[in-house]
């Protein structure tokens, strides 16, 4: 039996569904092929729960802070970790239902099973064959476990359990630090349990300006033992799991192994695409038209490795179907980077980072946030922006920080960089008082006065001639 269709979309994450979504647009002949669960990574097992669980921990974190304030009777207050990971499942499986649904709906064009390339334009899935015009590969990703850890059993979890934890054990070890390990590190810190966190490297949640990681290790090691440039080994102990790295040695009750994540390709049958694949298995393509070669394959979403984001994979699924079914279609910019680390505080960036930024042309501005009255008042006064601008005309180029409400200011920012605005034209929006933002337009005056010219008027904009 052959079915052919103007594209097969395979797997119904992000970018699956939303390759989907744009494909509709244009035509019904699609078929949608899942070997796994229904619904997005970010819903199920993602930045959805951890989100859930972070809103709680962040809440009940305040508790000492309000006793500071006033506040009587914080000392009596208790955490149900069970009944908060109850809270957690049931807003996730809310999340989840709605992307399972939608994937449901397509009926007889909606399959359940594993794919397999015959061909580049040719798929056999449940002994039935596809042939189709053009084919996107969003098969998504899973977390790293090395092979020696999975002995321990279910005292070693990813990402993926850890939010099926009833009664999480008040003894934690995280192993990587990178945005998910450290969120969710800071999240079980807060909730009151007691956090060991390992990481092989010397910077936390990818952060690459030197003088920020400082302030997030004094901030997080308040609430969690933290060791970097750590390489870990796990072992049975007495009562639960021991942790080795180099002379420190701690035993918790079970560890969350935040390592990373690969591409599902086995089984895919890539190499009968008749292209070079890569160690992970994966073939070289266009990271603007994600197209493979010359051949009518796309690769989109997390599987791809460039950014490995939930709205980077919508883009992305959004990407693919329309170079898919338009092949002559002129190519679609990627929106400005952004990246967000929903701890207390906030960490991230936009544009380019410290890292990413040229080796020469380039003027950086900073604030700290220790002595900027809304985030003293709000008892979260810990933090730096830096800002980066080019030395030509003063345009944004990028930014990183780690401060209070992070996740607004590098919307700020991203949205300004993508504009391409200048300096003085940031300096001429308006800055409410007393907020945070105030602290940004400081990191903006110190990329100012790092450019060496005077503001010719005060800032403000321009009166503008009346429209005729």
């Amino acid at each position: 039996m052959t079915r052919r269709v103007e594209l097969a979309i395979l797997g119904a994450g992000t970018a699956g569904l939303t390759a989907l979504k744009e494909a509709r647009r244009y035509t019904d002949n699609v078929v949608l092929i899942n070997a796994g669960p229904y619904g997005t990574t970010c819903a199920r097992v993602g930045c959805m729960p951890s989100k859930a669980l972070l809103e709680v921990a962040h809440a009940y974190g305040r508790r000492d802070w309000l006793t500071a304030c006033g506040m009587q009777g914080g000392d009596s207050l208790a955490m149900d970790l069970p009944a908060a990971m109850q809270h957690v499942r049931s807003l996730r499986d809310g999340f989840a239902a709605g992307p399972a649904g939608a994937a449901e709906a397509l009926g007889e064009r909606s399959l359940q099973g594993r794919p397999r390339f015959l061909s580049p334009t040719t798929l056999e899935v449940n002994d039935e064959r596809i042939e189709a015009e053009a084919v996107i590969i969003a098969t998504g990703t899973r977390p790293n476990l090395p092979d020696a850890w999975r002995r321990l059993g279910d005292r070693v979890v990813t990402s993926d359990e850890v939010f099926e934890l009833e009664t999480p054990g008040r003894r934690v070890g995280v192993v990587g630090l990178g945005p998910i390990g450290l969120e969710l590190g800071q999240a079980f810190a807060q909730l009151g349990c007691e956090v060991h966190g390992f990481t092989r490297g010397a910077h936390l949640a990818g952060l690459s300006d030197p003088s920020l990681n400082p302030l997030l290790l004094d901030a997080l090691r308040r609430q969690m033992h933290i060791t970097t440039e750590a390489d870990v080994t796990l072992h049975d102990g007495e009562t639960g799991v021991l942790m080795q790295a180099g002379d420190r040695e701690v035993e918790v009750d079970w560890v969350l192994a935040s390592l990373g994540r690969r591409p599902n390709v086995e089984g895919l049958g890539l190499e009968n695409l008749g292209v070079a694949l890569d160690n992970q298995g994966l073939p070289a393509f266009d990271p603007a038209t994600l197209r493979v070669g010359e051949l009518p394959v796309f690769i989109a979403g997390d599987v791809d490795g460039l950014r490995p984001l939930m709205h980077e994979a919508a883009d992305a699924g959004r990407i693919a179907a329309h170079h898919a079914l338009h092949p002559e279609a002129d190519c679609l910019a990627r929106r400005t980077p952004l990246g967000v680390v929903f701890t207390q505080p906030g960490v991230g960036h936009a544009g380019l980072t410290h890292a990413e930024l040229p080796d020469r042309g380039v003027v950086t501005g900073h604030a700290d946030f220790a002595r900027q009255g809304r985030a003293i008042t709000a008892g979260r006064n810990t933090g730096r922006i830096v800002v980066h601008a080019s030395e030509e005309d003063g345009r944004l180029l990028g930014a990183e920080m780690v401060a209070p409400d992070a996740e607004h200011l590098l919307h700020l920012l991203a949205w300004s960089i993508q504009q391409s605005m200048t300096l003085e034209q940031l300096l001429a929006m308006p800055f409410y008082h007393p907020t945070v933002e105030e602290g940004l337009r400081s990191a903006l005056q110190s990329a100012r006065r790092a450019l060496g010219r005077r503001s010719p008027r005060p800032d403000l904009p321009l009166c503008r001639e009346p429209a005729v």
